[in-house]
């Protein structure tokens, strides 16, 4: 079976590539990382290898809005990447700080030490060609690599991400569409690419979007999971987390998207409201969500919780060993909704994130839950 064949030895080079990824992943992700250590190292390893071939894509999506800009955890709040796949991006936090949470954190990954700062050749990115032409590039590696079991890249580390991206594909046969379709959804947020648009007027045309963005996601972890039903029927449930979890990005990160003149929340339902797009940009431009901005977020929120309720039922048929990180993840993120409720909706002044000590006690819970044949 699939998930067997995650346990199968690996080599060298193979190992390296893995390594890599989870660098990438523990130096991003902070509930996404916290949540995967509750998963078995093959597991986790797969996790991480999809995630890290994610957030390249995704920063060559940030790349088209500054070409120029510099890639640094530190000196940026939330990323593209964070906010449409998978996880909360570290805020601010200093090299001794980020060791010492990574101690308490530690489980099998206390080796674990943060990258030195980088800039975008670290995360394989190429600065001769436009990101549009850079994203059909790395579908083309991924292809080669799937196909022909070889990759045409001289740069290292993007050799590792898609060689680990590959062969997770490969061990756990996880379906090539789920793949194009989340490289298709990237390419919506390309300037110059033929299915651009930085705007969506109804919450199915967001949907739709998010069907690619955030959903493919879901659908590409359901064999490394593991699940108790076929997965086809497993699969609407692992979509609608992914949805929920990037709503609830979108949410959150209203002034970072205005900042790039991206709006990724239904236009026609903010103006039900009352909100056009010039009176979102006037809250913005004095940093207060007014009393209509905060009726249309409740109501948003409130369709948010109805997605997060659809897909929360699916966990159960996941493998029962998967169970605690997948409601690990779904509960914490569920609280960045509470987190935006409890500042009154002010968005543009106070970034919604989840204390650490209430992400440890929650991933302590699921590593001492209960659960059969885990």
């Amino acid at each position: 079976m699939a998930a067997d064949a995650g346990a199968r030895p690996l080599t060298g080079e193979l190992a390296a590539a893995y390594a890599s990824c989870r660098r990438i992943a523990a130096e991003h992700g902070r509930t996404y990382y916290l949540a995967t250590t509750l998963l078995s190292p093959e597991r986790r390893r797969a996790v991480h290898a999809l995630y890290a071939f994610a957030r390249m894509v995704d920063d060559i999506v940030d790349h088209a809005d500054d070409p120029a800009r510099v890639l640094d955890p530190q000196d940026a709040p939330g990323s593209h990447s964070d906010r449409h796949v998978f996880g909360q991006q570290d805020v601010a936090r200093s090299n001794t700080a980020r060791q010492v949470a990574d101690a308490r954190e530690a489980g099998p990954f206390a080796e674990f030490s943060p990258a030195p700062r980088h800039d975008r050749r670290d995360l394989g990115l190429l600065s001769d060609v436009s990101p549009a032409q850079h994203l059909d590039l790395v579908e083309k590696q991924l292809r080669l690599a799937l196909e022909q079991g070889n990759l045409d890249t001289t740069d290292l580390r993007r050799h590792q991400i898609v060689t680990a991206a590959a062969d997770t594909i490969a061990r756990y046969d996880i379906a090539h569409t789920h793949i194009w379709t989340f490289l298709d959804a990237m390419r919506m947020d390309v300037p110059g690419t033929a299915t651009h648009r930085t705007r969506y007027a109804t919450m199915s045309e967001l949907r739709e979007y998010m069907r690619g963005s955030a959903a493919a996601i879901g659908l590409q972890l359901l064999p490394v999971l593991g699940t108790v039903v076929p997965v086809a029927a497993a699969e609407p449930a692992a979509g609608a987390l992914g949805e929920a979890f990037q709503l609830t990005n979108f949410l959150r990160d209203v002034a970072e998207d205005l900042d790039r003149d991206r709006i990724y929340l239904p236009t026609d339902e903010l103006r039900a409201f009352g909100v056009d797009e010039a009176h979102l940009r006037d809250c913005h431009h004095r940093g207060h969500a007014d009393a209509p901005l905060r009726r249309a977020l409740a109501h948003l929120i409130a369709v948010n919780r109805d997605i997060y309720r659809q897909a929360v039922p699916g966990i159960a048929l996941l493998a029962p060993r998967v169970r605690p990180a997948i409601t690990t993840a779904a509960t914490l993120y569920a609280e960045i909704l509470d987190r935006i409720e409890a500042a009154d909706y002010q968005v543009f002044t106070t970034r919604a994130t989840v204390p650490n000590r209430r992400r440890i006690l929650v991933a302590a819970k699921g590593l001492t839950t209960p659960t059969r044949h885990r």
